[in-house]
């Protein structure tokens, strides 16, 4: 059985009291901006990451810097390096490429005249492609091609290797200097 609380006797209540926390909004607001700075720099290094590969491997700007693709490709203009096609399928004749070039390490952008096997033998100011005149419609008319010397010069394409010309003949440093170049210099193709 239970007693009867006593009647003149006051009863305890107990009250609710607020629930006092410490203040925790410095822990919070460093906690936030924590959180802010991972995902800030996450998205950072993605970016670097998705730029990285897409220029590496896939498509890059590219400025032309000289005279000796011209008329094709004007001095001080850009365009897109394709860098993913010749993971696919090797260079072709009539392409135009960025290369780094043999003879000083730098980039160049040349045209693709010879290929694995071929023969290209340049005399008379024109070039013969497996004895055979080469049609060029993308000189000017009446450009001429010469060799290092007024000789006739011949040069053999051996498996991987490819002879490059510059379109601007008179103004460019290409195969007729350094030879064919191998395929591991060819970088990508230049889209117009």
């Amino acid at each position: 059985m239970t007693e009867p609380a006593p009647s003149n006797a006051t009863q305890a209540v107990e009250t609710e009291q607020p629930l006092v926390e410490p203040s925790r909004k410095p822990h919070t607001r460093a906690r936030a901006l924590w959180s802010q700075l991972q995902q800030l720099l996450a998205v950072a290094l993605l970016a670097w990451g998705c730029y990285f590969l897409i220029s590496r491997f896939f498509l890059q700007s590219v400025r032309v810097v000289g005279m000796s693709m011209v008329p094709t490709l004007s001095d001080s203009e850009s365009y897109l390096l394709n860098r993913w096609v010749y993971h696919i399928r090797s260079p072709q004749r009539g392409e135009v490429v960025v290369i780094r070039d043999p003879s000083d390490n730098g980039y160049s952008v040349k045209r693709v005249i010879g290929i694995a096997g071929d023969t290209v033998t340049l005399k008379e100011g024109s070039v013969y492609l497996n004895d055979r005149p080469l049609a060029e419609p993308y000189l000017l008319s009446g450009t001429p091609t010469f060799g290092s010397s007024f000789k006739a010069q011949t040069y053999h394409c051996t498996p991987g290797h490819y002879f490059l010309l510059g379109d601007n003949r008179k103004n460019s440093v290409d195969s007729r200097s350094y030879g064919p170049v191998p395929r591991q210099n060819i970088l990508g193709l230049v889209v117009r």
